[in-house]
């Protein structure tokens, strides 16, 4: 990759060279002959979530002629789901003077952003950044943050609607979130609306660790509950598995808005592919590394989404899906 423009720094007696400078100055400065490029991971689950985001991320690099340890180092850093550690890993990377930051996950997104506000950050995934005060605007998002959003709050309602054709008995939805995490906190006010507009009571269970999450399962069906539906954040992203194991135990269709849970052995997930958002957060990083202001790239919505059943889980607790679902599957699990 040929790196171009060098960094100039313009004195008040050079007022000859202010007109042509002025054009290439900006937040996102170029990178210097020579130089090579550190870019700063901060994730908020544990590494082994978003093995697949991370890989993805990595090959789009690698494709844009990006060599980690040759002309470009990255800088990993994750809290492992520990809101009281993300603060300190961002200030981390600010001292490190990285060129960049990517963000996984709202709360590692808040933290970049109290860390530093001239260190371009780049969003790969998390909820929409306008709601959670992040960015102005996704056409134009200002400051130092773009990147691409998940919106799992606009996701929610159809993943309802789905949950409800596949198994046309349930009465009343559970939804198991962590309201310590802002983005979730967002999602569920719209899981709440989208429940109404199907006349669906809604029941909320709120899991700060693992060892809340057998409590949980025994309120939800001691509550009546006989749907579920999952909310990205830690714990739950870190346990997928298990929250599995207890759905199918308390014969309960769950869903989530990622294929992880469906490999885990939960019944179905909907929502977008992280691992192509990761590919173009790698895209937008390209871009800032070349000069181009993160304040003026457009936040990117997903265009890509999927929807994943696992028939095996389906038989676990006695559910047929109906045919209209599979068809529409991108993928079955059998």
């Amino acid at each position: 990759m040929k790196v171009v423009t060098s960094q100039w720094s313009i004195l008040g007696s050079c007022f000859a060279l202010s007109v042509m400078l002025s054009a290439l100055c900006s937040p996102a400065e170029p990178q210097q002959p020579g130089k090579v490029p550190r870019i700063g991971i901060l994730s908020y689950p544990s590494p082994a979530v978003l093995s697949n985001q991370t890989k993805a991320f990595r090959q789009a690099l690698r494709d844009l002629g990006y060599v980690e340890g040759k002309n470009v180092v990255i800088e990993y850093r994750s809290a492992e789901g520990r809101y009281d550690h993300i603060a300190d890993l961002a200030a981390e990377l600010v001292h490190l003077k990285v060129d960049v930051i990517v963000t996984q996950a709202t709360p590692a997104t808040v933290a970049a952003k109290n860390a530093t506000k001239t260190i371009p950050i780049v969003i790969s995934g998390g909820t929409d950044p306008v709601a959670t005060g992040l960015v102005s605007s996704l056409a134009r998002p200002g400051g130092n943050i773009t990147g691409v959003t998940i919106m799992n709050e606009e996701l929610v309602g159809k993943r309802l609607e789905l949950l409800k054709e596949t198994s046309p008995k349930i009465s009343r939805v559970g939804v198991l979130w962590n309201s310590d995490n802002p983005g979730t906190a967002v999602v569920f006010k719209q899981t709440q609306s989208a429940a109404q507009e199907l006349n669906l009571p809604l029941q909320s269970i709120i899991v700060q660790t693992v060892n809340d999450l057998q409590a949980a399962f025994d309120s939800l069906t001691k509550s009546g509950v006989n749907g579920l539906v999952l909310l990205a954040s830690v714990p739950i992203t870190d346990h997928l598995r298990l929250i599995a194991d207890l759905a199918i135990k308390n014969r309960l269709p769950a869903t989530f808005d990622r294929i992880d849970f469906v490999e885990a052995g939960g019944l179905m997930s909907y929502g977008a592919d992280v691992s192509d958002m990761s590919r173009r957060a790698a895209i937008y990083v390209d871009k800032i590394l070349k000069g181009a202001n993160p304040g003026d790239l457009p936040v990117e919505r997903p265009t890509k989404f999927e929807l994943i059943v696992n028939l095996k889980t389906a038989k676990q607790i006695g559910l047929t899906i109906p045919q209209k679902i599979l068809t529409r599957a991108d993928r079955v699990i059998r």
